[in-house]
């Protein structure tokens, strides 16, 4: 599997081209930018990509789709149907960088589509947002190209996910895990801390442990290394203890559960409310006690 990325520096957001190998269909993982890169590395490799995979609709993984679709007008751009909803809600007609966001295509969990011999399956995992997806990423038993003739990234009905059992998958898993980290819960179109611990533990780390994570920021990790080493998967799995200590919150009285470091160098904190409700929200808003 040909994997490359490019990172925004401003951002600290990715942007992956992904393809079987040399001389094939190809497709991209959000389109935080630079793209030129990448747009590079698909003319040295002969890669022909068809599609532009949205994690979420955040403009710092959207904002290069128009960069890409300019130089593939012909790129299909798929994001979940909820994400699409929450990006024209929040840009009218276009998103930030002036991309048309209203023809854009959905995909959604449960699908599954073929780029030569990869397989990728559409996982929901929200929390950050409502319509998170992370992108599994396999090699597809039996030779290259869609079963039954069908196109390249074309999307159908699948039973897999969280309870797929091969190997040397890969995981793109935008906002929802990184290593060493999490998302927040409090972005733009976010839901619940509850949604963001199931979608890590009971899909993500469902995943075998050889499973490569490329999130969508800053450094890939695996699900085995995320199992052992990850501070919010430990309290999780009751091999770490919760903390007490009292803080200000977001400007409000709350408990300070777990305070680790984040993707960009700063804190990620897990706090509790005094109604017993908890959130993911960043350490710079958190005060402590002391």
């Amino acid at each position: 599997m040909l994997i490359e990325r490019a990172s925004n520096p401003q951002f600290v957001s990715n942007t992956y081209l992904v393809a079987d190998g040399s001389g094939g269909p190809a497709f991209f993982i959000d389109a935080g930018g630079p793209v030129a890169p990448l747009i590079e590395a698909a003319e040295r490799e002969g890669l022909a990509p068809t599609h532009v995979l949205l994690t979420h609709h955040h403009y710092d993984h959207v904002c290069d789709v128009v960069a890409l679709r300019e130089r593939w007008p012909g790129l299909e751009v798929l994001i979940s149907s909820r994400e699409r909803e929450l990006l024209l809600a929040s840009a009218g007609e276009h998103d930030a960088a002036g991309a048309p966001a209203s023809d854009w295509g959905e995909v959604e969990a449960g699908s599954t589509m073929w780029f030569g011999e990869l397989e990728v399956r559409p996982l929901h995992t929200p929390g950050h947002t409502a319509g998170m997806l992370s992108f599994l990423v396999s090699q597809r038993p039996g030779g290259p190209g869609p079963p039954d003739g069908r196109r390249a990234g074309s999307a159908h009905a699948s039973a897999a996910p969280g309870g797929f059992a091969g190997a040397g998958a890969v995981v793109f898993t935008g906002d929802t895990l990184f290593r060493d980290s999490v998302g927040g819960v409090r972005a733009p179109g976010h839901t619940t801390y509850t949604d963001l611990r199931d979608a890590i533990m009971g899909t993500l780390m469902e995943l075998p442990p050889d499973t490569a994570i490329y999130p969508g920021h800053a450094e890939a990790t695996t699900v085995a290394r995320e199992w052992e080493s990850n501070p919010f998967i430990r309290v999780w799995r009751g091999l770490d203890a919760q903390g007490s200590e009292a803080c200000t919150a977001l400007g409000e009285p709350a408990t300070l559960v777990l305070l680790g470091a984040d993707y960009d160098g700063g804190t990620k904190a897990w706090v509790r409310w005094p109604d017993g409700s908890d959130d993911i929200v960043p350490g710079s808003r958190v005060e402590r006690a002391g």
